[in-house]
């Protein structure tokens, strides 16, 4: 190169520091930036972009490398408008750098390979630099350790590095010394130039003051100032490996995952091995001969090959849910479950047909649930979600499953009361933990607890006073508790009145010695016939239809052995019952739940 060399470089052999390599290699007698480069760059590092801070910091050093060699330095050129910034993806910023180029007769400098075939076409001399990236081997997989999770690095501060086992993690020091945002820049610049090449590096998100970048196995957060308080950059990698064996699960729950569980929620708090899980869940189901794609941004899950891994389609989960349904997969591992609209695609999808798996971040089991309460309708989640996997210390703690049925809430007595409810049961035990229904305008999640022996106890001494009062009008007669302070008395139907007394004085000083409600019912005959009949519904109301032989005769209806009223069979063979009355109702109910319904004659 002759001493007589004048150097144009453009914005991407600025930030890739290609000048000072050439000015260390020979003498040049004076390096040209165009405006146009820094103006873009200016305007890349006021968003928050790390090229922008890259190439200005690169600018800076090359300033003063010129002033100790003696190069002249200068700026030249036309400023950008604000049709050409627009325009600037086109190649009309790179247009007017070749147009400095070719008017100052001096040597084009890029590392864009495009670039430097237009300069070349137009008869301008080319210096092309292309330099090598690196793709392994970085600055900062130096830090990481086989037990390393997570590198927390921060300018002005000491490294940080968390260690251990998915749940039981340390975090530790990398080094008393404190990083420099020299340091810090440069492991910024390697990644993003490895994301560029590599053909497992994707940009998942810029934005100003925020990147996040998926480079192999590792995702990669950088945040800047104003967005954060100093430049930061957070690495995090899997642990472990694991397949769905390895988490040593029951036989039935791996039968439950085979052949029935469709829609999975996989929760735990952060670190404890959701997504880890959520991999081996994707190979078991691939192993299967399923048709298996993942939702991710980032794409993050460790998965085989086979299994295609989406990201949002124009910055939409939406748009990437319409093409998986194309695409007819048998499950769908959609990974962070976060926004309202995550939780509104994770139920069409599940609602099409497709088996789903999400990650939700939660504290507790029901927690996972509760997300989706107010996102969807509460009787449609038991469609939506069938199965709870909730992971803490990267093991499987609790496996919650999801049913739909109508009854009376736990806790309540009313018959009235009943309603839809979604019953969330342990799946190895079949215990009943959480009640989840309507009540009054609020959707309610209810724990729900046994009854201790010392309540049970209480009760029963609470039957035998309330039988020692009663027996003296009939001796057959029966109580049973249906709560802590409401009790059925069941008695002779000839007793009822001398039971309950004039105006209910009877029964009322009773409740109160005792401290509790009771309801008197008429006892289950012991005489009488069960005899068949047909049930119809006529408008509002229900029509019990009997043989004509019964005409004119008592008909006494329980329900599951319940007593629930007494009728006269009508000249037309018939008992009709409105359904707008109490009675109408509980039957009613009694019907829809398929309870027993028995008429005895």
């Amino acid at each position: 190169m002759s001493s007589s060399q004048r150097l144009v470089p453009d914005t991407s052999a600025i930030i890739d520091g290609r000048i000072p390599e050439i000015l260390e290699r020979g003498d040049v007698a004076e390096v040209i930036i165009p405006y146009a480069v820094l103006d873009e760059l200016q305007a890349q590092a006021s968003k928050g972009r790390d090229v922008g801070h890259t190439g200005l910091a690169e600018l800076k050093k090359l300033r003063a490398l010129c002033e100790a060699k003696n190069t002249k330095l200068t700026f030249l050129g036309s400023r950008p408008d604000l049709d050409q910034i627009k325009l600037a993806r086109s190649g009309r910023l790179d247009a007017i750098i070749i147009d400095v180029a070719r008017k100052e007769n001096a040597t084009l400098v890029t590392a864009d390979y495009v670039q430097a075939l237009v300069a070349e076409v137009q008869g301008l001399r080319v210096l092309y630099s292309a330099p090598p990236v690196k793709t392994e081997g970085l600055i900062f997989e130096n830090l990481f350790t086989p037990e390393t999770s997570s590198i927390h690095i921060k300018e002005g501060t000491s490294p940080l590095a968390k260690r251990g086992k998915p749940g039981k993690f340390e975090l530790v020091k990398i080094s008393d010394r404190q990083t420099t945002n020299e340091e810090l820049e440069q492991i910024i610049k390697q990644i993003d130039d490895a994301a560029h090449v590599s053909d497992e590096g994707f940009i998942e998100l810029r934005r100003s003051g925020a990147s996040v970048i998926q480079l192999g196995r590792y995702r990669i957060a950088i945040t800047r100032p104003p967005f954060s308080d100093g430049l930061e950059v957070t690495i995090v990698r899997p642990v472990v490996t694991l397949r769905l064996e390895d988490y040593r699960l029951s036989q039935s729950l791996m039968e439950r995952l085979d052949s029935k569980a469709e829609g999975i929620l996989i929760a735990g708090p952060p670190g404890s091995g959701k997504t880890t899980f959520a991999s081996s869940l994707a190979e078991f189901y691939l192993s299967k001969n399923k048709i298996v794609k993942t939702l991710e941004s980032p794409r993050d899950l460790q998965v085989s090959p086979e299994i295609t891994q989406y990201g949002p389609l124009e910055g939409d989960f939406e748009n990437t849910a319409e093409i998986l349904l194309l695409v007819r997969p048998d499950y769908t591992v959609f990974d962070e479950v976060r926004k309202t609209k995550d939780f509104q695609i994770f139920a069409d999808m599940r609602l099409a047909g497709v088996g789903m798996i999400g990650v939700v971040h939660a504290t507790d089991a029901i927690d996972a649930v509760q997300r989706f309460i107010g996102r969807v309708e509460l009787g449609m989640i038991p469609h939506i979600i069938d199965t709870i996997i909730f992971i803490r210390y990267g093991e499987v703690v609790n496996v919650f499953c999801l049913k739909l049925v109508v009854r009376v809430p736990t806790g309540m007595t009313e018959a009235d009361l009943a309603r839809p409810i979604v019953e969330v049961r342990d799946f190895e035990t079949d215990k009943l933990e959480y009640e989840m229904y309507t009540f009054g305008e609020e959707n309610v999640i209810v724990p729900v607890t046994e009854v201790t022996p010392q309540v049970s106890g209480a009760r029963k001494l609470a039957a035998e006073r309330v039988l020692q009062d009663v027996r003296r009008f009939d001796p057959a007669a029966e109580v049973t508790f249906v709560s802590d302070n409401k009790a059925v008395l069941r008695v002779d139907r000839e007793s009822i009145p001398l039971l309950i007394g004039r105006k209910g004085a009877t029964i009322s000083k009773l409740e109160k010695s005792l401290g509790i409600h009771i309801d008197v019912e008429p006892a289950t005959p012991t005489g009488g016939t069960e005899v068949q009949f047909k049930t119809t519904e006529v408008g509002n109301r229900i029509e019990l239809e009997f043989d004509k032989k019964h005409v004119g005769e008592v008909a006494n209806v329980y329900v599951d052995n319940e007593y629930l009223f007494s009728a006269t069979v009508g000249k037309k063979s018939r008992i009709r019952v409105s359904k707008d009355s109490d009675l109408g109702k509980a039957l009613l109910r009694a019907m829809v739940g398929r309870k027993k319904v028995r008429i005895l004659l």
